[in-house]
């Protein structure tokens, strides 16, 4: 079992929408994630507006992809560099920590994650 930035067992992040790069609902990561989407984020409707900025759009739907497009208040397994990227331009979305891999600690400082965790 993955573990969580806590240091727990990695929880299931969302599977309404269905998230993670293998589509379980987990933020895991492994071979061929390049991405590396492992933070597990509720997304916001300013990072949404963010992330389009710079070129990832995620609220169009892509239906031959299963994607039905992200709303504000979705949780979404996003790549943690992106995240990052995020948080400096100040759009960084919330946090689900017990949702979060712990290889996210190699992009982000836990203090960061923290001080965006969901209440």
């Amino acid at each position: 079992m993955a573990h969580n930035v806590l240091g727990s067992d990695l929880q299931t992040c969302s599977t309404k929408p269905l998230t993670g790069f293998y589509r379980n609902g987990m933020c895991e990561t492994g071979a061929g994630d390049d991405g590396v989407h492992t933070v597990c984020a509720r997304v916001t409707k300013e990072f949404l507006v963010y992330s389009a900025s710079v070129g990832n759009d995620l609220t169009t739907p892509m239906p031959e992809y299963g994607f039905d497009g992200l709303k504000p208040g979705d949780q979404w397994c996003l790549c943690a560099p992106r995240w990052q990227e995020a948080l400096e331009a100040g759009a960084a979305p919330f946090v689900v920590l017990e949702s979060t891999h712990i290889g996210t600690l190699e992009w982000v400082k836990l203090s960061d994650l923290k001080a965006h965790a969901c209440l």
